[in-house]
């Protein structure tokens, strides 16, 4: 039963880099998103 009602002891220096980790790979993500869309409009101008 003890064991049981014992909380994890939290990782805040684990916790933190994971957070900077996650953070990091969003902002990739999303400037991806940006040349995709700038891509596509530059693709557009010269189909036409």
């Amino acid at each position: 039963m003890e064991d049981k009602n014992r909380h994890e002891k939290l990782d805040f220096k684990q916790r933190k880099e994971n957070v900077c980790h996650s953070l990091f790979e969003v902002e990739h993500f999303l400037k991806n998103i940006g040349n995709l869309a700038k891509g596509l409009k530059l693709y557009d101008i010269l189909k036409k």
